[in-house]
């Protein structure tokens, strides 16, 4: 606890957040006896309170940044990708309490497993010390990697869209042509991207790639609602 709350610069007044933060369910299902919780509620609260210091962030800080974009680098800063970076930064895996399976099969070093702890580790930082504690954090691991991906071409939305969903494990991602209009040398098709089964955005191009990308950008702004 000392080392990691050397880390983050934060002491902690309830440590049982910060217990709990670190606590996977394969953990917390082995010790039920003892009372342990696992991360999970302290995730879903994290993943919301980080939604909305990146997106307030953005608003404020890029007032001429079109929505798209602003959907985009949201996105790509909260996705499981960012997170894992995050918790290497920290050597969170080093900290984090598993069950004996998760152990056995590597999942200290899963990507999965760490980012899910960042996200209970921000809604430990704000139930202890407040909106202002969580939004420091946030501020130094994860908005610190803002001005690089500006500078970045907003091209790929259909790595930005999987990143994002990829945050929750067993989404599905399809891509399906809707319609192929006109002749051989204009082209115009339509492409639905769907989740789980479920359509959440369509995008027309002259090419399918460009149409996969346009659909793509559409299900980023239709899930980020």
């Amino acid at each position: 606890m000392d080392e990691l709350e050397a880390k983050l610069e934060y002491r902690f007044h309830d440590r049982a957040l910060l217990l709990t933060a670190l606590s996977h369910s394969s953990y917390a299902n082995e010790n039920k006896g003892a009372g342990f919780m696992s991360n999970e509620r302290l995730e879903f609260l994290g993943d919301s309170v980080l939604g909305q210091v990146v997106a307030s962030h953005l608003y404020l800080s890029c007032p001429k940044m079109p929505e798209g974009q602003m959907t985009r680098l949201r996105a790509e800063l909260v996705c499981e990708t960012s997170l894992y970076e995050v918790a290497k930064l920290l050597n969170l895996g080093k900290f984090i309490k598993l069950g004996r399976g998760e152990e056995h099969t590597g999942g200290r070093a899963r990507e999965s497993i760490l980012a899910d702890a960042v996200e209970a580790l921000i809604a430990a930082l704000y139930l202890d010390g407040g909106l202002a504690v969580a939004k420091s954090f946030i501020d130094k691991y994860i908005l610190s990697k803002l001005p690089a991906m500006e500078t970045r071409p907003i091209s790929d939305y259909k790595t930005a869209l999987q990143e994002y969903v990829q945050r929750k494990t067993g989404q599905i991602l399809s891509y399906e042509l809707l319609t192929e209009e006109g002749p051989d040398h204009n082209k115009s098709f339509t492409m639905q991207v769907s989740l789980n089964g479920k359509p959440i955005g369509e995008g027309n191009g002259h090419t399918k790639k460009e149409a996969e990308q346009c659909a793509a950008k559409n299900g980023i702004e239709e899930i980020s609602k």
